[in-house]
Formats: structure tokens, sequence, C-alpha cells
């Protein structure tokens, strides 16, 4: 595992809390962790090496030519928090693995206890019965009752029995296992938008971890974001309008006495 983390700085921090990161529905959670680090200009400061973690099941080809094989990258970056007595570590995970998912967890937690991480933060969608003008809510989970209580400060739901999938998830169960605090923020991403971007429900989900770590972070640019992909919804929504017409609607009307008789003879033929 040392062999797989390589680090270019290590930058003389007190504590600092930890913002993880992976792919996922609505890639909520890499839409919030790389809007922060943007906007924070985090420095990067180390990455994992993927070799242990990844095997490309492909390759690129530009003009006619074989490019050698591609990894995901996965990077530590780092910001110094004036406001607190906490400084900022981010992971941002460009993949998640097909299988060493818990072992990458492990591998990201271990580092981070080096990096004298006191909490871990990760995003996720909730995918729930909202119309896409609706504004997404964040559902909020967390590693202990104690953090729970300290969640119901913020304009959170919390909605008892849920699941984490993914990386975003399994994280912070291996944080408990290591008695590291953690929590996750969940935006809402409609039913029939899970297979596109939502800045929307990113957006959501940042403006109540800044709330929580006391980050100074202009929004206007992802609020913009936001608004654009609402007529990329728009289309999904009507689409899946058009499926569930088609699927789950039958004529009210009798049929014509011609359909009837040629009905009859389908039914003789077979």
């Amino acid at each position: 595992m040392k062999k797989s983390v390589r680090f270019f700085k290590e930058p003389p921090i007190k504590a600092c809390d930890l913002i993880a990161a992976w792919p996922g529905i609505g890639n909520v959670a890499l839409i919030v962790a790389r809007y922060i680090k943007d906007k924070l200009n985090a420095e990067e400061i180390g990455e994992i090496e993927p070799f242990d973690f990844f095997d490309p099941v492909g390759i690129i080809v530009k003009n006619n030519l074989i490019e050698a094989p591609q990894f995901p990258e996965s990077k530590f970056y780092y910001w110094h928090n004036p406001n607190t007595n906490r400084d900022i570590v981010l992971f941002i995970s460009d993949e998640q693995p097909s299988f060493k998912g818990y072992e990458l967890a492990n591998c990201v937690l271990e580092t981070s206890r080096k990096l004298k991480v006191k909490r871990v933060y990760t995003c996720a969608a909730a995918i729930a019965r909202i119309h896409h003008t609706e504004k997404p809510r964040v559902w909020a989970a967390a590693t202990s009752q104690k953090l729970v209580e300290v969640m119901k400060k913020y304009d959170v739901v919390l909605r008892g029995d849920i699941q984490i999938a993914g990386l975003n998830g399994l994280v912070l169960g291996v944080a408990k296992e290591k008695g590291i605090e953690g929590i996750c923020l969940l935006g809402e991403v409609p039913t029939y938008t899970t297979r596109i971007p939502n800045p929307k429900a990113a957006l959501a989900v940042v403006d109540v971890l800044t709330k929580i770590l006391k980050l100074d972070i202009e929004l206007g640019e992802l609020a913009k974001l936001a608004k654009q992909s609402d007529e990329e919804m728009k289309k999904l929504a009507a689409e899946a309008m058009g499926e569930f017409i088609d699927r789950y609607t039958r004529p009210v009307w009798p049929p014509e006495e011609d359909e009837e008789e040629e009905d009859d003879e389908e039914e003789e033929i077979e």
C-alpha cells in the first residue's frame, strides 16, 4: 500500500477534513469536489498509483495509431482554511475500480490518517420522485448519532434507512471501521435524469457543505450550469412520459366492427 501512494509535497497540516469523491449517478460527487477544488485553488499534493486497483479494458486509437493504455487518476489536493482550525484535503478519482474497492477505500483512509484527517465527507445522488423544475433537497447520513444531531442544524433531510452505492458510500463504512468520523450528503436527482450530469443536485450539496466547513465560495458559476441543465432534463422528462404512456395506457374506446372481424380472422389463422 505504501508504494501505491506518491506525494509531491506534504504540507504542514495540524488537522483537516477530507472531501472524497468518485464518479456516480448524476456525477454529483465529482461536480461538487471539482467545483470546490477549483474555487479554492487547492494545491495538488499527491496521488494514488492506479496499477494496484485498475486494469485497462481497452485502448484509444487516434489517426489509426494505437495509444498506450490509459489509467484513471486519483489525486489528493490541499487548501489551508483560514476560517477554522481544520484545513481541507480533497481526494478526487476519475473512476471507481471494478474490484478492490474496499482496498482502495482503505488506502485513501490510511493516507488520510497521515494527513491528520478528523472527518470524511462524501457526496452522492439520492434518486427521488421529484420533477426537474423543483429545488432538490439534500439528504444526510453519518457514522454516529452525534453527527446526525450535528446535521440537524442544517437544511437536510434525514431519511432513516437508505443505501449508498459505490465508493462514495463504501469509504464511509470503512471509515466507521477505523473509528474516523464521516458524513455523506446526497442531492436529490429525478428518476428520469440519472444518466446525465446533474449540477442542480450538486449545487444543493455544495450549498450545505460549504456552510458546514465554513468555506467562502461563490456559487454563481455552478448555479448557471444548473440552470442550463434544465433544458436537457426537460427533454428527458418528455421521453420518460412518452415511454410511460406507451407502456401503461390502453385505448378506452371500443374497436370498430371491421377491426373486430380482422381480429377474429387472425385468431382463426393462428
